[in-house]
């Protein structure tokens, strides 16, 4: 799994982050930061719950 963001679209809402703190960081200039785009198989759950969870859909996941 590897996740990707569309930066043309992302908001820098941090939903993602409040769900996957480990995976998605929001910088003080509110940009998204993919700390781990290839989250281990523990994670991934809960990565694919922030990714539908993006009001702006920014987010998507190569399976």
């Amino acid at each position: 799994m590897k996740v990707k963001v569309d930066e043309m679209v992302c908001e820098a809402n941090a939903v993602c982050m409040g769900l996957a703190p480990e995976v998605f960081d929001v910088d003080d200039d509110d940009q998204l930061h993919i700390l781990l785009p290839e989250p281990p198989p523990e994670m991934r759950d809960r990565v694919r719950h922030a990714v539908r969870s993006c009001p702006k859909a920014a987010l998507s996941l190569e399976e």
